[in-house]
């Protein structure tokens, strides 16, 4: 089912309701899981092709148990085939649940934006240099820095990987802090606020925190 891309979601809006394979178990999660029951923060990730995302993945579930802390769930959605997502991650677990929509369904719905590739935006991927979490020695431009914390991974692309890393560029990335009642009440957009020197940037751990400590009760 194709969805037309829109704005992203902002706070107030009503989050879109989803069902979609989980990664770490058989059967099916939707956000109707969560209804009435607890809040959940929704990272919506490209493919595990992608370093940027899978730190993300990492750093999100690591402040997993903070948010529960304050009845707060997270829930990852990676843009891969579910088969593909649960070989990667059964060889490298994560704390995150996880699950995958290859045909970015969840993504358009809820307005993570897949830029126009133009010949300005390809200049910019070109010359903007990044180190989003610090562990490279210099700022690298984006390509070198993408195969640089590869290497450091160990990480060998499958054919599955380069489709998608294909399929998906440029698209971006986005979380989501949704109320037990389905209402967004918080947003973050990859790219929102620096351009392409925000690539693989999450907000800090303690605004994510601040915004569940805000969830009405």
């Amino acid at each position: 089912m194709a969805v037309e891309q829109r704005q992203p979601l902002q706070p107030g809006d009503r989050a879109p309701d989803f069902t979609l394979p989980a990664v770490e178990r058989e059967g099916t999660v939707s956000l109707s899981d969560y209804r009435g029951k607890s809040p959940v923060l929704l990272g919506v990730f490209r493919g595990v092709y992608c370093p940027f995302c899978r730190r993300a993945i990492a750093q999100m579930g690591m402040a997993r148990e903070k948010l529960k802390t304050v009845g707060v769930e997270a829930l990852g959605i990676v843009a891969t085939k579910p088969e593909h997502a649960r070989l990667f991650f059964r060889l490298r677990p994560t704390r995150l649940p996880l699950a995958a929509d290859p045909d970015l369904i969840t993504h358009r719905a809820y307005g993570v934006p897949k830029p126009e590739v133009t010949p300005e935006l390809m200049q910019a991927f070109q010359s903007v240099r990044v180190n989003p979490g610090g562990e490279l020695p210099e700022p690298l431009l984006i390509p070198e820095a993408s195969a640089a914390l590869n290497r450091l991974d160990n990480f060998q692309p499958t054919e599955t990987d380069r489709e998608d890393s294909e399929r998906l560029f440029p698209q971006l990335e986005g979380q989501f802090l949704v109320d037990r009642e389905g209402i967004v009440r918080w947003v973050h957009i990859e790219c929102s606020k620096e351009g392409l020197a925000g690539i693989g940037k999450l907000p800090a751990e303690e605004e994510i925190m601040a915004a569940a400590r805000a969830l009405p009760s």
